[in-house]
């Protein structure tokens, strides 16, 4: 028994050790990065340090220092299109490097800080942004550190006011010029493009939207969406520098920037005798008298004759003449026994059992007679209303001079926390667009890349592969085990425990110690000591001895002493502070 308790304990302690360096492993990896913030050093990995750009634009904002006094958030409340309920911007915001890849040390961006509420907050531009003939480059970088299943990440470039525009009081029903960036929830999932644009006729705004919008692409790791409009009316939208979308603003955007020159006159009536049937039936057709409607589609093959070799007195099965009754077969409980059927050999190369006769195609069968369609000589033609001038007709071959752009704002709601806005350029030079990219999104987001891979990383091959083996590295090799373990599982649980025999082994070896430890707790419990045994043995009558009377009296001073404890009250385990470490 004793061997056995230690082989239990033994193997106990080995698979705890076990759980433990593979926990500790990952808390390690989970620790460093989140310490990121606090360290140059991820995964091995060294961070660069963020330096700001020199770069000149109408507006650039990189979140270096100074953020509070640009950026104000939004007091102002948001009706809901669905019930009338009134939200407020309640989305708290701030200005934090990220937690999550970190890519650079000290790069700041403006974090979208609550989950499952509305955010506003909005900046003025030093310099209104007048893009009538020129192109105009709009660039900025989101990252969704916790992910996201439903919120939107967009940017709002808001028209110039001759009254300004009234931060605190900046919502969905603020004018703006150009809303650009990604929006996700549930099968949703675009990069949006929409640019407003006013009626020269009516003075009348109107939603100008990109058909076909490419997906957002958005995630943990920092996306750099780009959005190119040219005075020659085409456009173009890069998401991490390759091109995702591109078309022109007069072709594919809904509804169109020019309305339809002519338009129907809704006036316009169809007349009573218009006729809109192209074919109708010959009243004159006749049924020829040789239509046989009756005549069945399939007949019996006269012609068709038995071949020689068909043998109509053989069966095609008969009984196996090699079967043998069992033993145990009895014909008044089981009934009368029958051999099981075999095919029988004579029909091998011949066709056996009764002939029938073939049926063919009735080349006499016509079916049921119907009239003819012919033409129809008064068809007119599907009417339609006439066409009339569309008074509201213009034709703007230049909607690329936007209104005038005065501020930049961020109107979203999100279900996930801590997204990230940085590195925000607009003007109108692409080359100093890509050079922003070069200074900071082409340097952090391998690195943060590489941190993903590192956690997440790929499904590797099985040990077997000649990868790695327990001789010459045992605890990489039971890391490995577990980790493949572990990714197979959560794709397909049955196929890892089948696939994994090491592993499979080892949780039911898991298993089987642990029932083993507890047969053995149970055993010690209802089991008697060997002490207990010899006092069992000298004692044989109820009466007081005196190794009762020593037990009694050791068990009245410790009761005593528990009470005096008790009346103390529970002893405080006071924190050290200060003053004790000076005394």
């Amino acid at each position: 028994m004793t061997r056995g308790i230690l082989l239990g304990l033994t193997g106990l302690i080995a698979l705890s050790t076990a759980v433990i360096v593979v926990h500790a492993h990952s808390e390690e990896t989970s620790d460093e990065l989140n310490n990121s913030q606090n360290n140059n050093n991820v995964q091995g990995i060294a961070l660069p340090v963020f330096k700001p750009s020199e770069i000149k634009a109408p507006f650039l904002e990189q979140f270096a220092y100074g953020w509070s006094d640009v950026w104000v958030a939004s007091n102002a409340t948001k009706a809901s299109l669905v019930d009338g309920d009134i939200f407020s911007y309640v989305g708290r915001w701030a200005a934090e490097e990220s937690h999550v890849y970190p890519g650079m040390k000290g790069d700041f961006g403006l974090v979208a800080k609550t989950s499952a509420a509305h955010h506003a907050i909005s900046a003025s531009l030093p310099e209104v942004v007048d893009n009538k003939d020129k192109t105009l480059v709009v660039q900025y970088e989101v990252k969704a550190q916790n992910g996201v299943d439903c919120g939107g990440a967009y940017m709002k470039l808001l028209t110039e006011s001759p009254k300004g525009v009234k931060f605190q009081e900046f919502s969905d029903e603020t004018p703006y010029t150009i809303m650009f960036g990604p929006d996700k929830c549930g099968v949703t999932d675009k990069t949006h493009f929409i640019f407003r644009h006013k009626n020269p006729i009516t003075g009348k705004y109107e939603e100008k939207h990109l058909q076909s919008t490419p997906p957002s692409k958005l995630g943990k790791l920092t996306t750099l969406y780009t959005l190119i409009v040219r005075p020659d009316q085409t456009f173009e939208i890069l998401i991490n520098g390759e091109a995702a979308s591109s078309g022109t603003l007069l072709e594919n955007f809904q509804p169109p920037v020019n309305p339809a020159k002519l338009i129907d006159d809704h006036t316009d009536t169809k007349p009573a005798d218009w006729v809109e049937e192209a074919m109708f039936l010959d009243p004159n057709a006749r049924k020829p008298e040789d239509w046989d409607e009756n005549a069945p589609p399939r007949i019996l093959d006269e012609n068709a004759t038995k071949p020689n070799d068909w043998l109509e007195d053989e069966s095609p099965e008969i009984p196996d003449p090699e079967a043998v009754k069992p033993d145990d077969w009895s014909d008044e409980e089981d009934g009368e026994w029958i051999p099981p059927s075999t095919p029988n050999p004579k029909c091998q190369n011949s066709e056996c059992g009764p002939w029938i006769r073939p049926f063919i195609a009735n080349s006499a069968y016509k079916g049921k007679w119907s009239a003819p369609m012919i033409d129809n000589p008064e068809y007119e033609g599907i009417w339609a209303p006439r066409k009339i001038p569309n008074p509201d007709y213009f034709e703007d071959l230049q909607p690329s001079n936007f209104e005038r752009i005065g501020a930049i704002g961020f109107e979203i709601w999100t279900m996930q926390s801590d997204i990230l806005f940085d590195n925000i350029y607009i003007g109108h030079s692409v080359e100093d667009a890509k050079a922003l990219a070069a200074e900071t999104w082409e340097i952090k987001y391998p690195i943060e890349k590489k941190q993903e891979e590192i956690v997440n990383p790929p499904p590797k091959s099985l040990p077997d592969d000649g990868q790695i083996t327990f001789k010459e590295d045992p605890l990489g090799f039971i890391l490995h085990l577990l980790r493949e373990f572990i990714a197979l599982a959560r794709e397909d649980p049955i196929y890892a425990l089948n696939n994994s025999p090491l592993v499979t082994f080892g949780l039911v070896g898991f298993v089987g110690v642990g029932a083993g430890l507890l047969l053995i707790v149970m055993g010690l419990m209802s089991g008697s000591p060997e002490g207990a045994s010899q006092v069992a043995q000298t004692k044989k009558t109820d009466s007081i001895t005196a190794d009762d009377k020593e037990v009694e009296k050791d068990t009245t001073t410790a009761t005593e002493e528990q009470s005096d404890k008790d009346k103390e009250g529970p002893v405080v385990q006071r924190k050290p502070t200060v003053a004790d470490s000076d005394e």
